[in-house]
Parts: structure tokens; C-alpha cells; sequence
């Protein structure tokens, strides 16, 4: 996939560009209805599929005090896209002057002249221009009297209710991962480098791998079996290396360490120093919630019966 930092530095002619424009937060099963769309069409015409987004996000720049936290890191959205099939990238660099761009002049100085798409898809919610002025009425009149048809792809509904990331953001904070693994097509994933930690789980017997976290979420306090790939090379492991692991999410109120939500991961069948790697930690299943144990033996037990049940739980 090529990547584009802004339609600016395009230095070449697009080929009969098929385009579809939105933020893609997550990259979830709505936004796949969206690309694989996009992509089919593209082949159909023997022409390129092409993704215009925006870096950061329209409302961390326009409405920072309540701007949504988001699903994924650049860098993993990046490679969802690229996983799907999309031949070019655009990633706009948003700002106060950009977001005061008129809905007319964005249509026609960031869309048609840069890129001259012969077809555009865009999800049913899309807004366009300076204060969202910017209507699918706009677009779909505008479009053709330019050269390109507009075509408004509706919702992907999931047991009756719509598909988006703030419905995945509300299933993560009640820690329910495997419904918000089936609306993102995926099991959701942080990424993060490990670090040093308290060094409570080695001193009980259960070392854990201390993530500290990219993304702006985790999920919700609680006990989980997870997935951890190895991105970098450390500690007797290599890229692409996994092995399963069972995570706890909280504030370690057995300990009372802190007010701060922690992800540490216990990797199962592996024992080593992994300072220092980078890691994604891709949440499958939840066990429990966490809660205080009356004492350590009691908490070690626990941990131990955790561990049993994530084995159990991988090798079906």
C-alpha cells in the first residue's frame, strides 16, 4: 500500500482512482462493507482503490474536551488497511485552517483536482467541510457535474443495532471483548512496549509482561485470555512470535499500587526478560472481573485456576 502524507505530495496521476473518504476509526466490519466496495470496484475498472483520511482526528482538533478515544494506534490502522487491499492511502494532516476549508472547495481542491476519482463511496453518516456543512445532497450533485459518481453506502447493522466504534468503545469498557471482537471482525488489540512494573507477579510466582499502552483504551477492569504477538526481536523471542497469556486489567486492589489501569499480561509456556520489546496484546476472551483477595495464597490460587482455564480455553 502506498501511503500519501496529504493529496499535496501526490506526484503522480492516480489511475482511474475508485475513492472512498472518512476517518476509519478502528477499521471495523462497517468500515469493510465500505472498502470491499471500494476495492471491487477498483478491479472492475482496472483502476486503483484509494482511502482519504485525516491525521489527527477532526474532533481531537475542533472539540479536544470530548473527542472520542480511539480504537487504534496510526500505525495499526495503517496496517488494517493495508490487510484489506487498499492501493493508496492519503492521510491529511487536519488543522484549524483545514477545518475552516468550505464544502465546495474541499470537493474541488482536495478531492477532484488532486485525485480525480471516477467514483466515490462513502459511508451513510459522511459530512464533509467547514463545520460539516458539507451534505451527501452536496456531494451527490456536485460529484457528477465534476466527473464522478457518488455512491452512499448504508449502515451495517450487527443484531438489529448500528455498527460503530462507539458502540465497540461501550462493549470494551464493560470488558465484553468477544462482542466487540465480532463487530471488528478481529479480537481487539493494544499495542504497547513492555516495562518494568512492581514486580508483583514474579514475587508470587506468576511473572507478567507490564504493557505500556499506544493506545487511548483498554478494555474494563477484569481478567482476560489473551493473544500476544512479538514485534520486535528481545528476550529469546522473535518477530512474529505468540503465545498465549492471561491478563489482568485493574488497579491491583489486592495491592493497593494505584489509581492508574494497568494491563499485565502472564505469558503462558514462556519465561524470560522481556524488557523492552514491543508487543501487540489482542484480547480474546474475558474470565472475571477483577476483585481484592483476602490474602496472597488466596490470590495466587486464583491466578492459578485463571491460568488453567486460559489453556484450556486456547487449545479448543
Amino acid at each position: 500500500m502506498e501511503l500519501v502524507k496529504g493529496v499535496g505530495a501526490l506526484s503522480r496521476t492516480l489511475s482511474s482512482p475508485v475513492l472512498t473518504i472518512g476517518n476509519f476509526d478502528g477499521v471495523h466490519r462497517g468500515h469493510a462493507a465500505i472498502l470491499e466496495k471500494v476495492i471491487e470496484r477498483s478491479r472492475a475498472v482496472q483502476g486503483e482503490s484509494v482511502l482519504y483520511t485525516f491525521e489527527p482526528h477532526p474532533r481531537k482538533v475542533l472539540h479536544p474536551d470530548r473527542s472520542p478515544r480511539l480504537l487504534a494506534t496510526p500505525a495499526q490502522k495503517f496496517e488494517f488497511l493495508e490487510k484489506a487491499g487498499i492501493d493508496v492511502l492519503i492521510v491529511e494532516h487536519f488543522d484549524m485552517a483545514f477545518a475552516r476549508t468550505p464544502p465546495e472547495t474541499f470537493v474541488r481542491d482536495y478531492i477532484y483536482e488532486p485525485i480525480k476519482p471516477i467514483e466515490v463511496y462513502v459511508g451513510y453518516d459522511f459530512h464533509f467541510g467547514r463545520d460539516r456543512e458539507g451534505s451527501m445532497r452536496l456531494l451527490t450533485e456536485t460529484g457528477p457535474q465534476l466527473g464522478f459518481s457518488v455512491t452512499i453506502i448504508p449502515e451495517v447493522k450487527v443484531d438489529g443495532e448500528d455498527l460503530n466504534s462507539t458502540r465497540i468503545r461501550s462493549l470494551l469498557s464493560e470488558g465484553r471483548v468477544e462482542e466487540a471482537a465480532s463487530l471488528l471482525g478481529r479480537p481487539f488489540g493494544v499495542r504497547g512496549e513492555v516495562v518494568q512494573g512492581m514486580r508483583r507477579g514474579r514475587e508470587i510466582g506468576f511473572p507478567t509482561a507490564n504493557l505500556a499502552p499506544e493506545n487511548e483504551i483498554l478494555p474494563g477492569p477484569g481478567v482476560y485470555v489473551c493473544e500476544i504477538e512479538f514485534l520486535t526481536d528481545s528476550g529469546g523471542v522473535r518477530v512474529g512470535d505468540r503465545f498465549g497469556a492471561v491478563t489482568n486489567v485493574g488497579y491491583r486492589p489486592t495491592f493497593n499500587d494505584g489509581r492508574d489501569l494497568v494491563a499485565e499480561a502472564h505469558l503462558l509456556d514462556f519465561s524470560g526478560d522481556l524488557y523492552g520489546a514491543q508487543v501487540d496484546l489482542r484480547f480474546v476472551k474475558q474470565l472475571r472481573e477483577e476483585r481484592k483477595f483476602e490474602s496472597i495464597e488466596a490470590l495466587k490460587e486464583q491466578i492459578g485456576h485463571d491460568v488453567d482455564l486460559a489453556r484450556s480455553f486456547l487449545e479448543t
